[in-house]
């Protein structure tokens, strides 16, 4: 059975859902055991690049996935506010104001650091148990409550007299296209996103993103080592903390382990390089945080 990641440069068309399935659909019809497979950030169908694609107990880590910092690129075009603040949505507001590539460069140091921002409407987020865009194309008027999130950096790539093209490296949780349209508003114009490509997740950047063509012909071939990265390349920034059969063991099942000289902080338990478990060192006593079965 398969353990690891796909590093997916997931097309514009397909959602994130659409897109595990898809890799589902390629493992299954290569005559692979049936995998658990799952994705590490969620991304609009209108947005393409990394996609990071977790199989069997890489699963376990998605989480983790889902806090990670990401870089993305997009393309705002000025004059015009849609409702879903994308390409796809109905316009909702015009402004015949078009910013000059220096008021842009102005603008980008209020939305760098820590900032808030009101998600969308058409998003995900759960309001009273039901996702925020079910209510929205119901015709209800939702209600979005301001979050805190952080732009670590955010750099003008491109200018044009309608368009600027940016590039945003963002905390969990930062909706671009809200990014997008705040930039408009405060450049005293509207906009909304026509071109979103995540360059990077995590440890997963576009660079060695495959295609799910590459993936399908690596499947069809029996080349999947090529494709598939190992469980390990999810926690490139976690130490490793070599661990006797016999601790690795215990950690199988779930027991603690004392005496440990190992600094406090999280680790990823080694027996001969296997991954054994994700675990957290305090005081000496070594504690499973995510155990994996391989």
């Amino acid at each position: 059975m398969l353990h690891g990641w796909i590093n997916l440069d997931k097309p514009v068309g397909l959602g994130s859902t659409q897109a595990v399935a898809a890799v589902k659909r390629i493992l299954r019809e290569a005559g692979e055991p049936k995998t658990k497979v799952g994705h590490g950030g969620t991304l609009d169908p209108l947005a393409s690049g990394v996609l990071p694609i977790a199989l069997g107990e890489a699963t376990k880590l998605a989480g983790r996935m889902l806090d990670a910092t990401k870089q993305y690129e997009f393309t705002i075009r000025f004059g015009e506010e849609t409702d879903t603040l994308d390409a796809e949505g109905r316009v909702v507001e015009t402004s015949p104001h078009r910013p000059a590539r220096e008021e842009v460069e102005a603008v980008l140091a209020r939305f760098t650091g820590p900032i808030e921002q009101v998600p969308p409407a058409y998003s995900a987020l759960k309001i009273g148990g039901q996702a925020a865009y079910q209510r929205s194309r119901a015709g209800e008027q939702v209600e979005m409550v301001a979050r805190a999130v952080t732009v670590h950096e955010l750099r003008l790539l491109a200018s044009s007299a309608d368009e600027a093209r940016l590039s945003a490296t963002v905390s969990k949780g930062t909706y671009v296209r809200s990014l997008a349209r705040d930039i408009a508003r405060a450049l005293e114009t509207v906009g909304h996103v026509t071109m979103l490509r995540r360059t990077r997740a995590g440890p997963f950047d576009l660079e060695q993103a495959i295609s799910l063509d590459f993936l399908e012909e690596a499947a069809k071939a029996r080349q999947l080592d090529g494709a598939v990265l190992p469980l390990t390349a999810a926690l490139d920034d976690i130490p490793a903390l070599p661990v006797t059969p016999e601790e690795a063991q215990l950690l199988h099942h779930g027991q603690r382990l004392s005496g440990n000289p190992a600094k406090p902080g999280l680790y990823l338990a080694t027996d001969a390089l296997r991954p054994v478990a994700l675990v957290e060192v305090l005081a000496g006593d070594v504690r499973v945080v995510r155990g994996f079965n391989l």
